[in-house]
């Protein structure tokens, strides 16, 4: 005769409190909606204006009270707002501009890096200590510079998208110089060593060996530069006078830089189509982001 083992006894465990539950990890869950909302609230502000055929903000307190393409009709097709031809001057600023800082900031973190010179220390503490100025300090300085450059060569003076490339190419090395060097720092120097050996100068282990080894924080700093070059306003603003070279942050703030009418609608959907590329691209470097941005941090 067989016997059957008891089935094994299950201790009920005891439920949490909601207090208890708060009190725990509850509250991060609380924090985290509410800054969620906070943060998601102007967007749709965003959106439902673009949606607003009636073009101001006062009929746009009612969120999506109104649908229509109205707006992203009048600004694509509007003679006083060329949006193709202003998104187009800010691609080509962007991406030029995000390829050349990428390329410099890339060699003066290889040189502080891998080199051992006078002034490397002091360099280093320069150039973050010049970041701690705001662009509006030099405006008038690079307004004027700009103009007798101009003067001696046209293609780089006033509304000229290449003498603006060079003004930002002018303040590239800067946070993304110090932000490569950390990351620079953490590629072991017997690669290097080991290259030299071969018979390999600064040059071949520079774009052989080490811009493979760094593409995260390339990637990383290229997207940055994207960024602030895609949506600066104030040099641009300065410098670019003719409305056929003017970037798109410029042309949109004439849609509402009219204090008898504001087209507040057509700037809202201008951003929003202005923001898809950059979303798309934040999308698809989002993988190299996090390596990028914590791997520097390491040494």
């Amino acid at each position: 005769m067989t016997t059957t083992a008891p089935a094994p006894v299950q201790k009920k465990l005891p439920r949490r409190s909601l207090v208890a539950w708060l009190a725990d990890t509850g509250w991060r869950h609380l924090v985290a909606i509410a800054v969620s909302i906070f943060a998601v609230f102007p967007l749709l502000f965003v959106i439902s204006s673009a949606l607003n055929p009636n073009g101001t903000l006062t009929g746009s307190n009612a969120l999506f009270s109104k649908f229509g393409p109205d707006s992203f009709i009048r600004i694509l097709t509007g003679n006083q707002t060329p949006y193709l031809l202003w998104f187009g001057n800010s691609v080509f600023i962007a991406a030029v501009t995000a390829v050349a800082s990428t390329l410099m900031a890339a060699l003066a973190a290889y040189a502080f890096s891998r080199m051992r010179f006078t002034g490397r220390r002091f360099g280093l503490i320069t150039i973050v200590v010049i970041q701690m100025f705001p662009q509006l300090l030099g405006a008038v300085a690079i307004f004027l510079m700009m103009t007798a450059i101009g003067d001696i060569f046209p293609v780089l003076g006033l509304s000229s998208r290449l003498g603006l490339i060079m003004v930002y190419l002018g303040g590239a090395l800067g946070v993304n110089t110090y932000l490569m060097y950390g990351f620079f720092n953490t590629v072991p120097v017997e690669i290097d060593e080991a290259a030299k050996i071969d018979g390999a100068g600064h040059a071949r282990i520079f774009f052989s060996i080490i811009l493979r080894l760094v593409a995260p924080i390339l990637a990383v700093v290229a997207l940055l530069s994207v960024i602030a070059s895609f949506s600066e306003y104030l040099i641009a603003s300065v410098l670019l006078i003719d409305p056929e070279s003017q970037t798109l942050a410029v042309g949109l703030v004439k849609l509402v830089s009219n204090p008898r009418y504001a087209d507040w609608s057509a700037f809202s959907a201008g951003a929003i189509m202005a923001a898809i590329p950059v979303v798309l691209l934040f999308l698809a470097l989002q993988r190299y982001i996090v390596g990028g941005l914590t791997a520097g941090a390491v040494k």
